[in-house]
């Protein structure tokens, strides 16, 4: 009894430890990646993405409530929503790690002494506060995403089999795999990781049914452990539906009846026959066969969180991704077929070539009465496969960074060999154990890493044997060390992680396999499931949480561990206390102190503020181009919560390529009018006008885009071109399109000014810069043959080039945005470059009076996100103070430069962020700010002179993966001294041209 006593007792400490701490360093508002699309689709119950998340969301919408009527605070509700279900993790983590401590330290009938209570105990408390404090555990515990949430699903199900196995022999003890089924049920609608535990709880089951275990039975438990798996992910999650799905087309197709009426059918036949098998295996006292159907029942019942999905999307809401309201888009929902699929366990290498093509399944979409076809699933075969095809991406940028990195030639194509290398080198040790070892050894910066040695890695090198060999270093550039995510942990954290596995493996050989099975699963099986291409948007380490945690329970066992070798030494309860003192400063005091200042995102806003200056970049009513996550989930966070500019209609390119999406756009959605859009359903449905291919004509003039439109989009076999199977398709004839310009339309809806008429060109003219039309494009079309200026059109300053359709000389900025405006192009000097067109009056406007800033200055802590935004920011000021500064406005250049200095901070932060700053400083001359101008140059080039000198130091080889760094700051060191002897800073120039001189000779590359 006093052991349950101390043992809730400090569960629960641990649990305010962490809460409190990610209470008091969690975001105040929206983060950037998913975070704003979860918190405005849980603000009003809405639809994410593929495959969703409803329970995530539904338990999001409670914490919501607190915030009462202040919209600007249900963000930071939701992420106090992550920060306790992050505590509770620890909660449940500590109970787990002492129920394993004291499963090998105390023998069943024994009295319990205190220095076994003081290692058990201090165990909990070691590994349950490291792992609270570890990197990526903390990163996702201060915002609202689902990894939080999930975490707790997985410590929940891992502590729910250890309090079966310490009850599996009193009655009804089976009662706790029912409750994990359940639960495994309910974490489906947050994130399907936790269903990894599956493998591990089969092994518990065995070890503690079969009094006599074998190595043959233990791995045959585990092959059924992955059967299970197997059977939940694909024939629940999947199967269920489909079957369902199937019904439905059968009674709609062929019965005549209502959409939704075989899926009714299927669900009834379900029910029946799980309540006979039930009511079967009582009768006939079957408990085997009990337990598996209530199991697999309960896990129904968790898994029916999904049922929001389909009900809220028949309520068309403003965020409704994919629009699954019926069987078969609900179905594609769950398949993630969005994204598309990638080889596993067998496929093609980067340069193979394919060779045939196999039909597979209709795909079915939903029509006006029956489902219909809209097209056939299509399999590719190729003339070289493997197995486990690591290295399957054409992507061109994919394909040269796997020559890079496997040191491939460029006509040399890879072997089996090349391709496991990838997986051992790249996947596993660059993508996974890299990750681990920022938990638990130490991280360089946050600056993501693509394989260079200043850029995201655990220590200074590409690759855990680098690091080795290469040691610890004295000269570390700024990047690294001024970086707040620099966090040294002297390896202390993984030591004692492995001297718990050690003890762990030789003292209780049975539950270290499990915990080792759960790190396997969680860890390295994610690895070869997910396949990952090179070059991610992003860091992934929250996809291996799961792994990390049972490391943490190693960690913990480390003070078992090392009590047991000191109490040879001295007392067992001197012991105990030792190794918990020792190891409560050498992990979680150690990982706190060392990490909070790169976790404190307490005073950060960037990501709504900069949501609401891309909003403010636009005029009322507009229509606003985006296309990646960042420049679009915070916009719809602070339209759908705080109201922000609910007239512009957000348009994601990424998505306007599916007719759920486009159909969507023709709907008003809060105060914003549906696009204008002249296209009936059936021109873009699933299966039609895909792709239209382009085939040249040869028009003399450029094509009218409404005449173009019509052509495109005509059912008319006369507009269409016979292909080789016999059908007939739309084509693009021509590249070169034009819009005739009515002055006075343009005048009247004042999308240039009176005084700016003259400016005004008769034809906007251009050519398309793409050999095909996707939906996307050709909704782009539509609005532009159809818009007649009556709505401004932008494109976010974010959106890549490529997707401007080739509009680029009739595009102007305006702040975070970039304005179609049909003016003539500026004359311009034909030995310059060509200058970036603004919209000066406006821009002015929008960056000094209405843009907000983020507290990017005062902030703690700024994201990765925030400063690649910074690099934009700066740029902006930039263009915008030197254009003032050529139309002779220097006071108004001036006071733009002024603000960039008061809103952007002082700091260097990585290479691409200094690119601008040595036109910044020659503004500041040019405008007669030259102390300030002097400052940043010097900080600027100290920054530089610092970077390259610790590149210098690098061996050739090793300086040639900082090509870029190197190019880089030669290029802005040469524009600095130019500026600096053009301005007539002598003293200046001096002390520049012989850091110079001193950095060239220890850059061996040629870097000219």
């Amino acid at each position: 009894m006093n052991y349950n006593k101390i043992n809730n007792l400090f569960g629960w400490l641990c649990f305010i430890i962490a809460t409190a701490t990610y209470v008091m360093t969690a975001e105040p508002t929206a983060s950037f990646w998913d975070c704003g699309e979860f918190i405005a689709a849980a603000y009003k119950l809405q639809i994410v993405h593929q495959p969703g998340a409803p329970l995530f969301l539904i338990l999001q919408k409670i914490f919501s409530l607190l915030a009462g009527s202040d919209v600007t605070r249900v963000a930071y509700w939701m992420n106090i929503g992550s920060a306790v279900s992050s505590g509770a993790t620890i909660l449940f983590l500590f109970w787990t790690i002492t129920a394993l401590a004291k499963k090998t330290l105390w023998k069943y009938g024994e009295g319990l002494k205190p220095a076994t209570l003081i290692t058990i105990i201090g165990s909990g408390l070691v590994g349950a506060l490291a792992y609270a404090f570890s990197d990526t555990f903390w990163f996702s515990a201060v915002e609202s995403e689902v990894y939080a949430m999930s975490s707790l699903c997985t410590a929940i199900v891992f502590w729910a089999i250890l309090k079966w196995d310490y009850h599996a022999d009193e009655p009804g003890a089976d009662r706790w795999l029912v409750f994990i089924a359940y639960v495994m049920g309910l974490s489906i609608g947050v994130h399907l990781l936790n269903l990894l535990v599956i493998p591990a709880i089969a092994l518990v089951y065995y070890f503690r049914r079969y009094k006599n275990p074998t190595a043959k039975g233990a791995l045959l438990s585990l092959l059924a452990g992955i059967v299970v798996l197997a059977i939940v992910q694909y024939g629940i999650i999947q199967y269920l539906v489909k079957f369902a799905a199937y019904f439905d087309l059968f009674f709609v197709n062929t019965l005549g009846m209502g959409f939704g009426s075989g899926v009714l059918v299927f669900v009834l036949l379900v029910v029946a026959a799980l309540t006979y098998g039930i009511i079967y295996s009582i009768k006939k006292v079957k408990p085997t066969l009990n337990l598996i159907l209530i199991s697999f029942a309960f896990i129904v019942f968790g898994y029916s969180s999904y049922a929001m999905i389909v009900v809220r999307a028949k309520a068309n809401p403003a965020l409704n991704n994919s629009d699954p309201d019926n069987a078969f888009a609900f179905l594609s929902y769950l398949n993630r077929e969005q994204y598309g699929d990638r080889p596993l366990l067998y496929g093609q290498y980067f340069d193979s070539q394919p060779i045939d093509y196999k039909q597979g399944d209709n795909i079915y979409r939903k029509g006006d009465e029956k489902y219909e076809v809209a097209g056939r699933k299509f399999s590719t075969e190729y003339d070289r496969n493997t197995l486990l095809p690591r290295m399957y991406s054409d992507d061109p940028q994919h394909v040269g960074y796997y020559r890079d990195w496997m040191k491939l030639g460029e006509t040399e194509s890879p072997t089996f060999s090349d391709n496991l290398g990838f997986l051992f080198s790249y996947q596993t040790g660059f993508m996974y154990a890299r990750y681990f070892l920022w938990n638990f050894a130490g991280r360089q910066n946050d600056d993501q890493g693509h394989g260079n040695y200043t850029s995201g890695n655990w220590i200074s090198g590409i690759k855990p044997l680098d690091a080795i060999l290469l040691g610890p270093q004295d000269n570390l550039p700024p990047s690294i060390k001024d970086n707040k995510a620099h966090n040294t942990l002297f390896f202390l954290p993984l030591i004692i992680g492995l001297i718990g596995a050690f003890w762990h493996f030789k003292y209780n050989q049975k539950d270290a396999g499990v915990v080792g099975l759960l790190f396997f699963f969680t860890g390295v099986a994610i690895v070869l499931y997910l396949n990952q291409n090179p070059l991610q948007p992003r860091e992934r380490d929250y996809a291996y949480a799961g792994s990390f945690y049972a490391f943490g329970i190693w960690i913990g066992l480390g003070v078992a561990g090392i009590a047991s070798f000191l109490s040879k030494k001295m007392s067992p309860k001197t012991a105990g206390i030792a190794a918990t003192v020792l190891c409560l400063f050498a992990a979680p005091v150690l990982m706190a102190s060392q990490e909070w200042d790169d976790h404190d995102r307490s005073e950060k806003f960037t990501t709504r503020d900069f949501a609401i200056d891309y909003l403010e970049s636009c005029a009322p009513n507009a229509i606003l181009f985006t296309y990646g996550d960042n420049d679009t989930y915070p916009l719809w966070y602070v339209q759908e919560v705080e109201g922000v500019r609910p007239d512009v209609r957000i348009v994601n390119l990424s998505l306007l390529g599916t007719d759920w999406y486009i159909r969507q756009m023709k709907d008003k959605i809060n105060q914003a009018d549906p696009l204008p859009l002249t296209m009936g359903n059936e021109k873009f449905v699933q299966g039609v006008r895909d792709v239209i291919r382009y085939y040249d004509y040869k028009f003399a003039e450029p094509l009218e885009m409404k005449s173009l439109f019509e052509v495109l989009t005509s059912d008319n076999d006369n507009d269409k071109v016979p292909m080789q199977d016999g059908t007939k398709e739309n084509i693009l004839p021509t590249k070169n399109f034009r819009i005739t310009v009515d002055p006075t339309q343009v005048l009247a809806t004042k999308t240039v000014s009176e005084s700016m008429k003259d400016s005004i060109a008769a034809t906007m003219d251009w050519t398309y810069n793409k050999n095909y039309v996707t939906k996307t494009e050709l909704a782009m079309f539509d609005i532009l043959a159809h818009n007649d200026w009556k709505r401004p059109i932008y494109f976010a300053v974010t959106v890549p080039s490529s997707n401007y359709i080739g509009l680029d000389k009739y595009l102007y900025n305006e702040g975070f945005a970039y304005r179609l405006l049909p003016l003539k192009k500026p004359v311009a000097d034909s030995t310059a470059q060509e200058p970036e067109l603004i919209n000066a009056d406006r821009m002015y406007d929008n960056m000094l009076n209405k843009f907000v800033w983020g507290n990017m200055k005062g902030a703690k802590y700024l994201d990765p996100e925030t400063t690649r935004m910074i690099a934009t920011i700066m740029k902006s000021f930039n263009t915008l103070a030197g254009k003032l500064y050529e139309e002779g406005r220097v006071e108004e250049a001036k006071k733009a430069l002024n603000k960039s200095l008061e809103v952007v901070p002082e700091k260097n932060y990585l290479f691409y962020y200094i690119l601008h700053r040595y036109y910044t400083a020659d503004l500041l001359y040019k405008v007669g700010e030259t102390e300030k101008a002097n400052t940043l140059v010097k900080h600027t080039s100290k920054f530089i002179s610092d970077e390259l000198a610790y590149v210098g130091g690098l061996s050739g080889s090793r300086q040639r993966f900082a090509m870029n760094d190197i190019q880089l700051g030669v290029s802005v060191l040469n524009e600095l001294l130019k500026i600096t002897e053009a301005n007539k800073q002598t003293a200046l120039h001096a002390e520049l041209q012989k850091q110079f001189t001193s950095l060239q000779g220890s850059l061996s590359l040629n870097y000219e």
